[in-house]
């Protein structure tokens, strides 16, 4: 499976766990809904900077998003 659709469906399972809108994980992580949306749909290639603010904001480790 390609790591795009790995992380963006980690993520997006995590935010679902979380009860979490892409809204709300969006004002936490400081990234744009729009780019979170295209993370979950594996169409976006996270950067190390999002991927720690993506993890800092679901309250995980980097490696949960990416393994």
């Amino acid at each position: 499976m390609d790591i795009r659709a790995i992380v963006g469906l980690n993520v997006l399972r995590i935010r679902r766990e979380r009860a979490l809108s892409q809204e709300e994980l969006s004002h936490r992580s400081r990234l744009t809904r729009a780019y979170l949306s295209g993370l979950e749909a594996g169409r976006r290639n996270p950067t190390i900077v999002s991927l720690s603010r993506l993890a800092e904001a679901l309250g995980v480790e980097v490696k949960d998003l990416v393994s």
